[in-house]
């Protein structure tokens, strides 16, 4: 699903930039494709849907898989 399917059917961009820390315009300009969303951001949006919208929705143009399957980096 995309971001712009995901909020006109949960009708609330309010609480999904709450939930990852934005303001609600940012999520309404992302969702209308007026800015890319930072590819940054993607993996919160993610998790606040609960899968709904993917990472590979929202930003084709990054290699998820990789970031996917690259095991974590000790600090």
């Amino acid at each position: 699903m995309n971001l712009f399917d995901y909020t006109a059917k949960r009708r609330n961009q309010t609480l999904l930039a709450k939930a990852i820390g934005v303001k609600p315009v940012s999520i309404s300009q992302w969702a209308s494709g007026v800015r890319q969303v930072p590819a940054n951001h993607c993996p919160a949006i993610e998790r606040a849907t609960n899968g709904a919208v993917r990472c590979e929705e929202l930003r084709p143009d990054v290699d998820w898989a990789y970031l996917r399957e690259s095991p974590r980096q000790a600090a």
